[in-house]
């Protein structure tokens, strides 16, 4: 059961997508966004979620996290009203907009995209709160092995995601006492794995289109594929399909008066990842060479605070070339640790290898899936080692154009 919560896989917290991604539009005064859940809903879901609690607490000691997870997991599903009730109810344009947007892309994601064809993301839900989710990272102080959760059915993950902010708080502080590099970093969507059907959240419904169509593909490749104990794999593998998907939903865009401002929306989107990338690649590699190192843990220490005050100049130096546009703030108020090199590793670290398979596949998403599934199925080491030997193979020479 632990697998409908959302511990079960690392939630959206790619850090590129938690920068500067708002739509330039004021969301509208609460009292008009805010659908109240239904009474007969609310009964029914947690009804349902009461069950998988009974199961999921069975000969397990965190009774007080799981019931976090589970009475999260009710107040969303509670909130969650068809979208077309909200737009038939709604008096904000700009939302009901934004709706239909996200509709066209859910349905792109399944006619060209391969991507399950479910309810998910044909609800809307207003949550009251900037992210739906905090995720917590720790890592030891001189390691970038990051520190693992372990759960039934989902097995281990390295973070642990809490509904409260104040609760991931206190875990990061708990944490920290123990002598833990943390990161906390707020969530604007995650996926139950189809379980349940995710809706779409006022945490990012106000997103650029850009953003909205990455976060929707990704979210639904993890219906797709999830592997226990690996979240990198999980992740890695949503990136290079949210990557992929964007690149065909912005050729489907090139008619709309709107295409000029998504294609520099998705431009921006990757230079800041890339961006974000090689300034957290060479940090790791930094700090890897360090902790390897015969140094005292004093000198250590020293030379650590000085490769993380590197890492801020040249975040600052990235920020005066782009007219303060490019930001990573969010990510370096998180905590810009070890542990957050890790909550950012787990979104890149193995994309260039996917999206080599997806090439050797000439672009067929299906075809790729299967392989993808191939991999899922085999032990780690072997998997590991799969993933490295399609990075060194040579590209095919000729790569079909992608169906639209």
């Amino acid at each position: 059961m632990e697998s409908r919560l959302p511990v079960a896989r690392a939630t959206a917290i790619d850090p590129v997508a938690m920068m500067d991604v708002r739509v330039s539009i004021p969301a509208p005064d609460k009292s008009c966004e805010r659908i109240l859940p239904r009474p007969g809903r609310r009964r029914a879901a947690r009804s349902i979620i009461v069950t998988s609690l009974a199961l999921a607490l069975a000969g397990c000691s965190a009774a007080e996290f799981y019931w976090q997870g589970v009475s999260g997991q009710v107040d969303l599903m509670t909130r969650a009203r068809p979208i077309p009730e909200i737009v038939r109810d709604m008096p904000d344009g700009t939302l009901k907009t934004k709706l239909a947007h996200v509709q066209a892309m859910r349905a792109f994601a399944t006619r060209e995209l391969a991507l399950p064809d479910n309810g998910s993301y044909t609800r809307y839900a207003d949550v009251g709160r900037q992210y739906v989710v905090w995720n917590v990272f720790a890592a030891p102080q001189f390691s970038l092995a990051a520190r693992q959760w372990c759960f039934p059915v989902a097995g281990c993950v390295a973070y642990r995601g809490y509904f409260a902010e104040a609760d991931a708080r206190a875990e990061a502080d708990r944490l920290a006492a123990e002598g833990y590099d943390v990161h906390v970093g707020g969530v604007p969507a995650y996926s139950t794995l189809g379980y349940f059907d995710d809706p779409v959240l006022s945490t990012f419904i106000r997103y650029r289109d850009a953003e909205l169509a990455r976060l929707v593909f990704h979210e639904l490749a993890h219906q797709i594929v999830y592997v226990k104990d690996d979240t990198s794999f999980n992740e890695s593998f949503a990136v290079a399909v949210e990557e992929a998907g964007l690149a065909r939903w912005q050729m489907a865009q090139k008619e709309s008066p709107e295409s000029a401002q998504f294609a520099a929306d998705v431009a921006r989107i990757q230079r800041m990842r890339s961006d974000f990338r090689s300034m957290v690649r060479a940090t790791r590699d930094r700090l890897t060479t360090l902790y390897a190192s015969d140094l005292t843990s004093n000198e250590k220490l020293i030379r650590k605070a000085a490769i993380f005050a590197d890492m801020g100049r040249e975040h600052e130096r990235i920020k005066a070339e782009s007219n303060g546009t490019v930001v990573f703030d969010r990510w370096f108020a998180g905590g810009a640790n070890n542990a957050g090199i890790i909550s950012a590793g787990l979104y890149a670290d193995r994309v260039p290898q996917f999206a080599a398979l997806l090439a050797e596949e000439h672009g067929d998403l299906p075809r790729f899936y299967s392989r993808v599934r191939a991999l899922a199925a085999m032990p780690k080491v072997e998997r590991d080692s799969a993933l490295a030997a399609i990075g060194t193979r040579e590209p095919p020479t000729t790569v079909a154009a992608p169906r639209l």
